[in-house]
């Protein structure tokens, strides 16, 4: 037994190798596999000291694990994951438990739970976030599936992950595909968080016309503030970074064509699929097709109008920035709001039991997103668990009500000024269409009546009493 190894991870690009060091820095005993043995060759060079068993064939693999085996595989997400626990299903036993650490679509993840149920293998969907660092140091870890295994696996997980306060951001999340589908919310948010800041950016260079050197140190300002997060951070330091290749910022030698994985799509598919209004998060995904289509952008330039009005000069531009700082922040708050309402659509849809405020918690260390106001989202669902949407917190009551007279002002003046702030926009609109005591869907019901006899409902008779009428 002595010989057997405690953990087994498959997968040994950057996230892979990264974890597997993570687990032997631990302590504990690693075997490592990867389909070509040129990864597995390189991670072993790079950490001679982790003392990793490596092996090259699935068979070896799996002989060398203790029982129960724990394998997560860290592959990419769809076809190869399926190929690698066909692989290692033929020397499996029930009782063992596989767990995917990648960015796997959730509904292959309910898929992949239900079929290896039925050979006795136990499944985890796990949503890890926190890229090549977090996989080092701490990542946020989000487990869900068969929770049998949990308490297998939950000392090693819960050890490797980011700590924060002497708790680890790792906790179980709920059955079949929870965790996968929590991680990709998680990305969903941070879309929007990446497209927020982005457009406080283009606020400042082209409405406000300053220089990279102050908006770099309105970007750290902020980061010692409410909007003190993983993102602001980085992004001060991106404003300090010197171009290798020559002079000036690297920032400024960057095509400006994002990429992306999908991982927001789905959660904007996921948004449509349960009729969860999740605009700012949806936004933030188109924004980020439309700025990757370069030559479409470059022949809009000579082809369509667009003179803005001039904002306030450089050394009057004070009121302005304070009024961007209450816009990105206003708008941060309702773009977490859509994310956990997304939440709250999977416990309906799924019949997932799930706890907010501790899915909070897992994201104030390792993950992309961490921010300090985590710890208010926390608060509110312990104040109210059964919370209806974020926005109706106390605590963000008073913090929207703070922020409001200066996220409309900053939306106003982008608009005016021609500079796309689609994701700060649409959050505003989001906030007051769910302060609207009668929206202008009256008039949309009259239109489908009128021309598809859709019938109607009427505000002095009971709900779910319809009725048409003769419009000709």
């Amino acid at each position: 037994m002595n010989d057997l190894y405690e953990f087994g991870v498959a997968g040994l690009a950057v996230m892979g190798g990264n974890l597997a060091r993570n687990l032997a820095n631990h302590g504990f005993r690693v075997a490592v596999w990867n389909r070509g043995w040129e990864k597995t060759e390189a991670l072993l060079a790079r950490a001679p000291e982790a003392g990793f068993g490596a092996f090259r064939t699935p068979q070896e693999f799996v002989g060398a694990l203790a029982r129960p085996r724990k394998i997560i595989l860290m592959v990419q997400a769809g076809a190869a994951v399926d190929a690698c626990i066909a692989g290692f299903l033929p020397y499996l036993e029930p009782g063992d438990i596989i767990m995917d650490g990648g960015n796997s679509h959730y509904p292959d993840t309910v898929r992949r739970c239900r079929e290896l149920s039925e050979r006795g293998i136990r499944f985890l969907g796990v949503g890890i976030s926190g890229g090549e660092e977090g996989a080092l140091n701490g990542p946020s870890i989000m487990p869900g599936g068969d929770e049998s295994a949990w308490p297998e696996v939950a000392p090693y997980l819960q050890t490797i992950a980011a700590q924060v306060d002497g708790v680890p951001c790792c906790d179980w999340i709920g059955p079949e595909g929870a965790g996968h589908y929590v991680k990709m919310v998680h990305n969903g948010i941070e879309y929007a968080d990446m497209e927020l800041i982005a457009e406080a950016y283009a606020f400042l260079r082209d409405g406000l016309k300053l220089d990279n050197r102050e908006i770099g140190s309105i970007f750290e300002r902020w980061n010692g503030g409410v909007l003190a997060g993983y993102l602001m951070e980085i992004t001060a330091k991106i404003f300090r970074k010197a171009d290798p290749e020559g002079e000036g910022l690297l920032l400024d030698r960057i095509l400006d064509a994002p990429g992306q994985k999908g991982t927001g799509r789905w959660t904007g598919v996921a948004a449509l699929e349960t009729a969860t209004p999740a605009p700012t998060i949806a936004d933030a995904v188109f924004q980020r097709f439309l700025n990757a289509d370069v030559e479409l952008r470059r022949r809009g330039v000579d082809l369509l109008p667009g003179e803005g009005v001039a904002l306030p000069r450089k050394e009057e531009s004070a009121a302005a920035v304070a009024d961007l700082e209450s816009a990105l922040y206003a708008a941060k708050i309702c773009a977490y709001a859509q994310g956990f309402a997304l939440l709250k659509a999977a416990e309906r849809e799924f019949r997932w039991p799930l706890n907010y405020g501790s899915i909070a918690l897992l994201w104030r260390g390792g993950c992309i997103i961490r921010a300090r106001f985590l710890n208010d989202i926390n608060a509110a669902y312990q104040r109210d668990p059964e919370l209806e949407n974020l926005l109706f917190d106390e605590f963000f009551r008073g913090e929207l009500a703070a922020n409001l007279p200066g996220f409309r002002r900053c939306t106003a003046a982008g608009a005016l000024a021609g500079v796309a702030m689609p994701a700060i926009a649409g959050a505003l609109a989001y906030f007051d269409s769910c302060r609207a005591r009668r929206s202008a869907g009256n008039l949309i019901q009259a239109q489908r009546d009128f021309f598809g006899a859709h019938r109607f409902e009427r505000v002095d008779r009971p709900r779910g009493e319809t009725f048409h009428a003769d419009w000709m």
